[in-house]
């Protein structure tokens, strides 16, 4: 059997990215899930990479793919199959009267219901797996609220919530945590930086953080992600913020 077998959706950017090359420089295979391939990764690692181009804001592209079992394919042989639901979607940023309602679909799609949809199918597909492991890439947002950011600080406490209730269920051999990663530069902080304070009061917040130096780098983000995935101490608590060296 294959040592270990891991999912990652979002992988063309950020975190994800990271988090997929951390794995595949271990020798992990990843099955990697995203609008757009990561032509770097792919150069890099060849056949370890598995890229599946999907576009998770809709919800039935996502729902067909996930039934033509390439996901239980790939993970079929692996003593330790996980998955990690690390897609996300900021926008849209506002009050509600400022907010473009098929924005709001696709945040809430991707953020939520594609990384349940993606949780199902996993465990359904890791029946023969000796230990299995999903991890949500959740938020501070989904445990404080953020003028500005209703949908995206509602969709990371669904994802929180949702590890919390399966945690209660004891599925034989999983394990579970959503993760609340701390403040990367990544993508998604440029665009919170190029937001407004009209749409978002905390703007400032962010902008000075950049100045001073005090985001955290996206690739070592990827390295403690992984090496806690890969921990015995993986899912002691459902809900979780990750620990960085001081």
């Amino acid at each position: 059997m294959t040592e270990t077998a891991v999912v990652v959706t979002g992988h063309s950017r950020g975190i994800g990215a990271a988090i997929a090359h951390e794995l595949l420089a271990r020798d992990i295979s990843v099955l990697a899930i995203a609008r757009h391939g990561n032509a770097e990764l792919a150069k890099r690692f060849g056949s370890g990479l598995h890229e599946v181009r999907l576009d998770l804001s809709d919800a039935p592209a996502v729902a067909h793919w996930l039934g033509t079992g390439t996901m239980r394919d790939f993970l079929a042989e692996a003593k330790l199959a996980a998955l990690v639901n690390n897609a996300g979607l900021l926008q849209p940023i506002g009050p509600l009267e400022t907010q473009d309602t098929v924005l709001v679909g696709q945040a809430a799609t991707v953020n939520v219901a594609a990384a349940l949809m993606c949780s199902a199918a996993f465990v359904s597909a890791t029946r023969g797996a000796r230990d299995r492991r999903i991890l949500h890439i959740s938020s501070g947002a989904g445990r404080k609220a953020y003028a500005g950011w209703s949908v995206y600080c509602a969709t990371k406490a669904a994802l929180d919530h949702h590890a919390r209730a399966v945690a209660l269920d004891r599925t034989p051999r999983l394990r579970i945590n959503s993760l609340a990663p701390g403040i990367i530069e990544t993508q998604m902080q440029a665009e919170i930086r190029a937001s407004t304070p009209e749409k978002f009061p905390d703007h400032e917040r962010f902008v000075t953080m950049k100045r001073e130096g005090r985001l955290h780098d996206v690739k070592e983000a990827g390295q403690l992600i992984v090496e806690l995935l890969l921990s015995d101490g993986f899912g002691k608590e459902p809900v979780s913020e990750l620990q960085w060296p001081a």
